[in-house]
């Protein structure tokens, strides 16, 4: 591939997280303000699917659904396409802000939930194969950004455990507790021990961040009594036997794309760091993204 197929149309910014901005179907570069650097993600829903429809996902066009099968072969010559120009070539100087020009991951993410895919554990291997060839293992991360939701699936796991000899690790997506069986914020039919189950599984086959959305609603921060609901959930969930590694709390920082969107606000920094303080008052390490 070309030089001029690589260059994006605009510098990076963590403001801008377009999947195609290299005209890729599955590989695209980002500025992380989490990874504070460059994340490579790998789409692996590019229809647009996910099981669940969180308020403030940014995705356009978000529909139901799961992960189509993938063109392997292509996801594995887009990154090598990538890897080469970050490794060996210019594309940090040419579309990197200097303070972020370093590789800090490849990120299982894009369009929906990665895990949903039937290919999954295909393309941990093949991530692992591209870390090797170009001297990356043990150099970055290679991230799973999940809603958690596929943890019980044996084959998954499974993955998860060749992502954790890779020096890997998960985010698993903990936004709200749900209430009577309901996630209003992710929208989806969940109960508090399928959060639990879910939990444990991951951080039992792979280290486990659990990430964390805050946000206002018209105007308003979560309520008491849902700040209360988020801690007293990780706690039992550690009590029953979850290890996770500590909590990714993190604010708006693109638009939502749903219809909800209006009604969505970023918190002030005041209320972001108190609410960290709780987290850390668990026994939790805590990084806060604003």
């Amino acid at each position: 591939m070309s030089e001029s197929t690589l260059k994006p149309l605009v510098p990076l910014a963590v403001t801008d997280h377009r999947r195609d901005i290299l005209g890729f179907k599955y590989i695209y570069p980002v500025v992380s303000r989490r990874a504070g650097g460059v994340s490579v993600g790998i789409n692996l829903n590019p229809n647009n699917a996910c099981n669940w429809r969180c308020v403030y996902c940014q995705v356009p066009e978000l529909v139901r659904g799961n992960a189509p099968v993938l063109d392997l072969a292509q996801l594995a010559d887009e990154l090598d396409a990538m890897l080469e120009e970050i490794v060996h070539g210019d594309f940090m100087q040419r579309s990197v802000p200097q303070e972020a020009r370093r590789l800090n991951d490849l990120a299982l993410s894009g369009n929906g939930e990665p895990t949903s895919s039937k290919q999954f554990g295909e393309v941990v291997d093949l991530l692992g194969d591209a870390m090797r060839r170009f001297g990356l293992l043990g150099q970055i991360k290679l991230v799973l950004i999940t809603n958690g939701s596929q943890m019980y699936k044996p084959a998954v796991q499974a993955a998860l455990a060749r992502m954790a000899a890779l020096g890997g690790e998960v985010w698993f997506k903990f936004d709200r507790a749900p209430v009577a069986g309901y996630s209003e914020v992710n929208q989806i039919a969940l109960s508090e021990a399928q959060v639990v189950r879910h939990l444990k599984a991951a951080t039992a086959h792979c280290p486990t961040w659990l990430q964390t959305c805050m946000f206002a609603t018209d105007g308003l921060p979560p309520s008491e009594s849902e700040q209360q609901a988020w801690l007293e959930l990780v706690q039992s969930a550690c009590a029953e036997g979850a290890k996770p590694e500590g909590v990714l709390l993190y604010g708006l920082a693109r638009p939502s794309t749903q219809p909800e969107a209006p009604r969505l606000s970023r918190l002030p920094e005041a209320w972001m760091q108190a609410f960290a303080d709780r987290i850390a008052a668990l026994g939790l390490a805590v990084k806060l993204s604003l």
